[in-house]
């Protein structure tokens, strides 16, 4: 494990964004930094398709969204 410098303004992006998603600030920047990566590995996938993909590699099958 390593330290990665990021500009503050990136830094306050992750802090609120891990918030609505329910992560912590490290797992939103690795969820990001995978994304991306596997975004510029497979530059014809939309990002639907990536995170079909990494659920399928997870074995889920399905994801149930619950209605406000």
């Amino acid at each position: 494990m390593g330290i990665v410098k990021i500009s503050d303004t990136l830094h306050e992006e992750v802090r609120k964004t891990s918030a609505v998603m329910e992560r912590s600030i490290n797992s939103q920047a690795e969820f990001w930094m995978k994304v991306g990566r596997i975004a510029e590995q497979n530059p014809t996938l939309t990002y639907e398709q990536i995170i079909e993909r990494e659920m399928r590699s997870q074995n889920v099958k399905s994801v149930r969204l619950i209605s406000e």
